[in-house]
């Protein structure tokens, strides 16, 4: 099958990107990495009429680390940036893992965070911790811009909050809480070069021994990354033991809502579910107490 034909703009800064964005209309779509667009064209997936690529966009690839405040990542920021930038192993070593696990050596180097996540894939990579750790995408449009939190962001396979002429230009990640710790974990069919099966984010806030706070986000077992609400509660205010973690990987598995397909099925996912998050809270424990 040959590519479809398509107009293709490379604007220089995004007020000229979000112009293009609303006069091409329907049809029109923006490109960072383009390893998911341009395979989803190239197999009639999706029909692109233009596409705006942001590769020459000026301001939106860096990423940024502000003590006190929090770190920032650019739109066009590579997956391969994010997971070896010197303050994000150090402040934020969860973000880093995530976007290394993401794919393959070939896709990271091209792939960005931001396009990993508008791709909306129940499985995202990056998803999942981010969300526990409160981030906020920025979009803007020519009417302005507007902040949503990421755990208001994903609305279904493929499907965002995103509105016709906005783009997502950067993600802010706030400064991690003082006694917190992070974790991510995932396992997919092939190791390192597929899609993560089950991936999980876990947050801790730590008060010596006792768990003050922790926030769950299961991965591939939903329609959107989502909260381990039921799960969280299980250790929340209360001293971590073995049966402890036993019991609230047992609650996230009974939350989670997986499906079978060519990855796993339901049935090991609800079994990953169940191993990964004790792992990640047990882990992001250990990450609090190193602080």
């Amino acid at each position: 099958m040959s590519l479809a034909k398509f107009e293709y703009y490379t604007p220089n800064s995004v007020e000229n990107a979000c112009k293009l964005l609303t006069e091409q209309g329907d049809g029109a779509y923006i490109m960072a990495g383009g390893t998911d667009l341009l395979v989803k064209i190239h197999k009639g997936a999706m029909k692109a009429k233009a596409i705006i690529d942001l590769q020459k966009v000026k301001g939106i690839d860096g990423i940024s680390y502000e003590k006190g405040k929090g770190l920032t990542i650019g739109a066009m920021a590579r997956l391969t940036d994010v997971g070896n930038h010197p303050d994000i192993k150090t402040k934020y070593p969860a973000v880093s893992k995530a976007a290394l696990a993401t794919a393959n050596t070939q896709i990271r180097n091209m792939g960005t965070v931001a396009g990993n996540l508008c791709n909306a894939a129940p499985s995202a990579d990056n998803a999942p911790v981010l969300m526990v750790m409160g981030a906020v995408v920025t979009l803007k449009s020519i009417k302005g811009e507007r902040l949503v939190p990421l755990v208001e962001f994903f609305q279904g396979p493929g499907m965002t909050v995103i509105k016709k002429g906005e783009i997502l230009t950067s993600i802010f990640v706030p400064e991690p809480p003082n006694g917190s710790g992070v974790s991510y974990q995932y396992l997919s069919a092939r190791g390192k070069v597929d899609i993560a099966a089950v991936c999980v984010g876990a947050m801790v806030i730590m008060d010596g021994g006792i768990c003050k706070d922790a926030k769950i986000v299961l991965g591939a077992v939903a329609p959107v990354p989502m909260r381990a609400k039921d799960a969280e509660k299980v250790v929340m205010g209360k001293r971590l033991s073995t049966e402890l973690l036993e019991k609230l990987g047992l609650e996230a598995s009974r939350e989670s809502r997986p499906i079978t397909d060519m990855r796993a099925s339901a049935e090991y996912r609800r079994i990953l579910v169940a191993v990964l998050s004790a792992r990640a809270i047990e882990e992001a424990a250990k990450n609090a107490s190193k602080k």
